[in-house]
């Protein structure tokens, strides 16, 4: 079996104010922790940048537009109290989108077993004409997108274990039945999305909301009860994870206590469903996570169960 990690230098480029929690040093931390002789197996590929095109899969032309459009020339420019530019965000921002597609290209052609695309700045909380949360434009959503529209995939199924509910990916796919959106989600947070009412125009969507201080016990229950049941049952031919590790214990943003073997866990039985529905089909996004070192640590054992190690 074989990894595919996606990165790219113009990361570290996208700029925030001092202080902000997604910073570049969140790419660093997990660039050196799969700097480890354990991960000399993966296949390491530097990410192109995304296309207009590919970007409007999920997103008006006109919207795109006037996202790159904002890029400053020096300082920062908000675009809503919590997201910035940067004059290196949109390089950052074209190279997270490209990742994500560069990921699907190469696992849906059997190039690769599987993939992880660790860039930033993360996507899930951008709707179709909204960016915000941190995001600019979704990366998992295009992905899925392309999957259907280059790759015939007919289903696809988007697992998204981020702290915070994946609005934006919620919204985008909200009536369409050919895109499953499950997550698992600490309720009431950021962005106050998420109930397990809501459930989309064909029931696609399916979220498990957890609250404050829930921990292992509570987030391995909702996964078996609720989401990986809905996966199964749904049969994708790729498995997209909006791969979020700031349900973490030491996370500064939310209050679940997970831990890195949780992470590791939840990866192998979606590769086991994988396994059955999709030729083991997985591509794996980055999303947040806001403590270096339960990133750091986290992303370490989600790659080692993408490894099968």
């Amino acid at each position: 079996m074989t990894t595919l990690l996606i990165t790219h230098p113009s990361s570290l480029r996208h700029e925030t104010p001092p202080g902000h929690p997604e910073r570049p040093d969140r790419l660093r931390a997990v660039e050196a922790a799969l700097e480890s002789e354990r991960f000399a197996p993966l296949i390491r590929e530097s990410a192109l940048p995304a296309t207009l095109e590919q970007i409007a899969l999920c997103h008006p032309r006109d919207f795109a537009e006037r996202i790159l459009a904002a890029s400053p020339l020096s300082g920062l420019v908000e675009v809503d109290a919590d997201t910035v530019m940067s004059p290196g965000t949109i390089e950052a921002v074209l190279h997270g989108v490209g990742g994500a597609v560069q990921a699907v290209d190469e696992v849906m052609t059997g190039r690769v077993a599987n993939a992880f695309s660790a860039m930033r700045p993360p996507g899930h909380h951008a709707e179709s004409v909204k960016a915000m949360g941190f995001c600019f434009f979704n990366s998992a959503a295009i992905a899925a997108r392309h999957a259907q529209r280059r790759h015939g995939a007919e289903r696809v199924a988007i697992i998204d274990w981020d702290v915070h509910h994946g609005n934006g990916t919620q919204e985008i796919f909200w009536n369409d039945p050919s895109v499953l959106y499950a997550s698992s989600h600490e309720m009431p947070l950021y962005p106050g999305t998420g109930e397990a009412s809501e459930r989309g125009e064909h029931g696609t969507v399916v979220n498990a909301p957890l609250r404050a201080g829930d921990g292992s016990d509570a987030f391995r229950e909702a996964m078996e009860s609720v989401l990986l049941p809905r996966i199964a049952d749904f049969r994708p031919d790729l498995i997209i994870i909006s791969a979020g590790f700031d349900a973490h214990w030491r996370d500064p943003l939310a209050n679940l206590n997970l831990k890195e073997p949780d992470f590791a866990w939840a990866t192998q039985q979606l590769m086991e469903i994988a396994d059955r529905s999709c030729r083991g089909r997985i591509v794996s996004v980055l999303e947040g996570g806001y403590d270096l070192e339960g990133l750091s640590r986290s992303a370490a054992a989600h790659v080692m169960a993408l490894m099968r190690g």
